[in-house]
């Protein structure tokens, strides 16, 4: 949403006052339309440094606000930088399967950002819900995995068998490509793994 400047409606008002600053005071609706956005992230499980990236509020009220939601103080440490995780067997169907909920939003549901990201996040654990397939991906790790795909890190390869679309990473050069469900590593399965894999 826009911020606009207040403007002041007493001429004498206005000239003791002197010049508004260039960006205008910020808005109230703007603020709380940003801090409705904070809590729907932090109800899904974001990081601080989530957070930060994609609300424009200032750390120290974002603490405030996840430590009032959940309890605690939001863990320290860095955030997932490798997409190597999203390339192994049970985490590529999962991330594939977020991506593909992802381009949907963005497509059909005309959204973008992490508002595109949120709901198609929400898309992936409706899905798990029907199947009871255990989650691999937090809403961290799908906030990286868009970050990875739309910076070129990651890219979606169409499977030669089943003809689904798969992440691979973007300088895999394989002309002909099978996806890990149609040709499962020996060991596929035999570990499950009991949710999502870090955050």
């Amino acid at each position: 949403m826009d911020t606009h400047p207040v403007v002041a409606t007493g001429g004498s008002a206005a000239a003791a006052s002197g010049p508004l600053p260039a960006h205008g005071p910020k808005s109230v609706l703007h603020e709380l339309e940003q801090t409705l956005l904070a809590i729907e992230m932090i109800g899904l499980g974001a990081r601080l440094q989530v957070l930060e990236a994609e609300v424009s509020l200032p750390r120290e009220r974002l603490t405030r606000l996840y430590k009032e939601l959940c309890g605690t103080s939001p863990p320290k440490g860095m955030l997932p930088f490798s997409t190597d995780w999203f390339l192994s067997w049970r985490p590529n169907a999962h991330a594939s399967m977020l991506l593909g909920a992802y381009r949907h939003m963005v497509r059909a549901g005309h959204l973008d950002g992490v508002r595109a990201t949120l709901a198609g996040f929400r898309m992936y654990r409706e899905h798990l819900s029907v199947t009871g397939e255990a989650a691999q991906l937090s809403f961290t790790r799908a906030w990286m995995l868009v970050r990875f795909y739309e910076r070129g890190m990651l890219q979606l390869a169409r499977c030669q068998c089943c003809r689904g679309e798969f992440v691979v990473c973007a300088n895999d050069a394989r002309q002909r490509y099978i996806c890990g469900l149609c040709l499962p590593p020996a060991r596929a399965g035999k570990c499950r793994k009991p949710g999502p894999a870090g955050t």
